[in-house]
């Protein structure tokens, strides 16, 4: 019988607030992705490139799961308070017939025990499913291939999980049982009502809204212009601003919501009810859907900026070229200065590529030469003049670009670029072969610099303007070129010049820089492009050749997406999860605490589905205040994280990287909306339990 009690009583509650009950499951699987984090494909990847960025990043794993510990604690102990203060006036119904408190003790024990081990039983797998769905793509995503994946299973992170969250379980069951166990009998089977709120003038609230606008703005403007992130005094005074802005903006709603409920039409059944409900609910809550609302925010800017982070390292990865050689034969020379004449670096490679049998891996062969104008001797302001580009500039109203290109050009001592060597590059990455007279030139920048600087030369070059090689006449003319010269992108030009064979050969008087790229045979077969990289660098090892690979290059830029993604998506996760179930669990609280009214109404003639539909318009306002309160603060929010924490070479691409943060807020609004038509369900259940007539004794 006892037994029974605790099954069904289990049951009960997981039906009543199956709100909380997937909050956990939500918890537990989003705590084995982040610890079996070092066991996945592409952290496996990464930690043979990267190893030591990689290191770092692990090394953060444990504080996140300590500061999740601290955060889900908080969470279960309301919630669990919320459960236990639904069930008062049944403990003390149990007490009085007869029933021992260690025998109360025991039964809310193994009711706990019994829910958590189911959400382990359905979180765990859960969670070992979507951590290698998640590998999968990624793996997909970033071309490592499905065929060399393996199921992994973290015995760790399981372990792990399950202790983290037995622990955290545990030590918000004692104390809220503690506290039940304390209390009298007649305290059990009496509601306790909510304590009264000092009432200020309307006047009070509407300055405390008006503060609260001005401390805003203040902070969006210190964080978007860059103010926060000169100190660590400034980003204090941004976030403080930021905090009491927000807390004195939930305050100040009694003044608004005072005056629709006055104003409401008498025509409208139950408006003036609901807005009364909600002004008692936000003077009492208004600290809680605070805090709520910066927790939405903060996993709004988490996913924003991290999803638009990795994106925009994911897309900008050009892939031409799968290797580069270099020549290291400098300092051989210096050592055996009798060969002064050695033989040319592509010789050099194709000779030790055929003794290994590995000519057949590659495709395509060919030299890129750049260099330095070695005809004017050290004087740069004759090596290149460009009076009619500055000119043509200047001109442009484009601020920020015009500025940076004028810096960087002005008395710039630039690279030149055989047309040969880029024509080869061209046709390796399929796009049409330059045509240049003997007088003309083409601009090289890099890809990665900023956009509208690009752009900006782009109409600069319409109106072919004429330069000054060594005092020689030359006419820039075609688009910008950006296609990556070499695979290593961390040697990058921000400006050469493409020119003729002849003129490389004269102005350079042949003391220029030669690599050989080389883009590998396509007919892999099953195999993916990552492992064919990956098994030919063991080859090219023993070769004694010094190379750099894509998947080297791909090992920088892919760090920067997990880091990005995987922390930033796991601190949305738990920061959503915290603020939605925690603004659900109050509003079923305040509901539970004007039961009375409810079925004061109910006497009245209110019918349950006029009730519903009253329930419903209340968790609307109650959840879309700080809800829409969050999503217009992380469009700030995104774009102070995006100009703090990128690069200045990416902060061109700010605004296409807001406009994917757009869509993943719109889809985390989406969460929202799922969240409240969860919590409306439970509302239109519990109403469902008044509607049968009781007498009150």
């Amino acid at each position: 019988m006892f037994i029974q009690l605790i099954k069904r009583n289990s049951r009960r509650s997981r039906k009543e607030n199956g709100l909380f009950f997937a909050s956990l499951l939500i918890s537990i699987i989003a705590f084995y992705i982040i610890l079996a984090l070092p066991h996945q494909d592409v952290m496996l990847f990464l930690a043979k490139m990267e190893s030591d960025a990689v290191d770092r990043l692990l090394s953060l794993i444990p504080a996140f799961y300590g500061l999740t510990l601290i955060i889900l604690f908080f969470l279960i102990y309301y919630a669990g308070r919320f459960q236990l203060e639904r069930r008062r006036h049944e403990f003390g119904v149990c007490l009085m017939m007869g029933m021992r408190r260690t025998q109360l003790f025991a039964m809310l024990l193994a009711e706990d025990i019994q829910g958590s081990i189911l959400a382990l039983i359905i979180g765990l797998p859960s969670a070992v499913l979507l951590s290698e769905l998640i590998s999968l793509i990624t793996a997909k995503f970033v071309g490592l291939g499905i065929i060399g994946h393996q199921f992994t299973f973290s015995l760790r992170a399981a372990l792990w999980t399950i202790v983290g969250f037995i622990l955290i379980k545990l030590a918000a069951f004692l104390i809220l049982t503690g506290k039940i166990a304390r209390q009298e009998i007649g305290s059990l089977l009496t509601e306790t009502p909510d304590g009264t709120k000092k009432q200020y003038p309307a006047f009070v609230y509407a300055c405390a809204l008006l503060i609260s606008v001005v401390c805003l703005a203040d902070a969006y403007r210190m964080a978007i212009i860059g103010m926060s992130w000169y100190q660590l005094r400034q980003m204090a005074l941004t976030l403080v601003l930021g905090f009491f802005g927000t807390i004195l903006f939930f305050f100040g709603l009694r003044f608004p919501a005072g005056i629709a409920a006055s104003h409401a039409k008498k025509d409208r059944r139950l408006r003036v009810f609901n807005f009364r409900q909600l002004q008692e609910t936000v003077i009492h809550r208004s600290g809680s859907l605070a805090v709520s609302s910066m927790l939405i925010l903060a996993a709004l800017c988490c996913f924003g900026a991290g999803t638009a982070i990795a994106h925009y390292y994911g897309s900008s990865q050009e892939h031409v070229l799968d290797y580069t050689f270099s020549d290291t034969r400098a300092l051989e020379l210096e050592q055996d200065e009798t060969d002064l004449t050695p033989d040319p670096l592509i010789d050099l490679v194709t000779d030790s590529l055929r003794a290994h049998h590995l000519e057949a891996e590659f495709s395509h062969l060919f030299e890129m030469k750049t260099g330095h104008i070695r005809t004017a001797g050290d004087s740069m302001d004759t090596s290149l003049q460009m009076d009619a580009v500055l000119s043509l500039i200047s001109q442009s109203d484009q601020k920020e670009a015009r500025d940076i290109l004028l810096n960087n050009l002005s008395g710039y001592y630039p690279y030149l670029i055989a047309l040969s060597s880029y024509n080869e590059l061209l046709s390796a990455a399929g796009a049409p072969r330059l045509r240049l007279a003997s007088n003309e030139a083409a601009v090289y920048m890099d890809h990665s610099g900023n956009p509208e600087c690009i752009r900006l030369m782009n109409q600069v070059l319409k109106s072919h303007p004429e330069i000054l090689l060594d005092n020689d006449s030359f006419r820039l003319t075609q688009d910008v070129q950006t296609t990556n010269l070499i695979t290593d992108r961390s040697i990058t030009l921000s400006f050469a010049l493409i020119v003729p064979d002849k003129a490389f050969a004269y102005y350079t008087q042949g003391d220029y820089n030669v690599y050989v790229n080389g883009v590998l045979n396509t007919d892999t077969g099953s195999v993916s492009l990552m492992q064919s990289i990956s098994d030919l660098n063991a080859q090219l090892d023993q070769t004694g050749l010094a190379y750099e690979s894509y998947l080297q290059n791909m090992g920088r830029q892919l760090f920067y997406v997990v880091a990005a993604s995987y922390i930033t998506l796991y601190l949305a996760v738990i920061f959503l999860i915290i603020a939605n179930t925690f603004i659900g669990v109050q509003f079923l609280i305040s509901q539970q605490k004007a039961h009375s009214r409810y079925q004061t109404l109910i006497h009245l003639g209110a019918t349950y589905e006029l009730l519903c539909r009253s329930i419903q318009k209340q968790v609307h306002w109650y959840f879309g205040i700080p809800a829409a309160t969050a999503a217009l603060s992380s469009l700030f929010g995104v774009r102070a994280l995006l100009g703090g924490l990128l690069p200045s070479r990416v902060q061109g691409h700010i605004p296409e990287m807001l406009l994917v943060s757009a869509v993943m807020i719109l889809a985390l609004c989406i969460i929202e909306y799922i969240y409240m038509a969860v919590v409306k369900r439970t509302s239109c259940r519990y109403l469902l339990t008044f509607m049968t007539p009781s007498r009150d004794e």
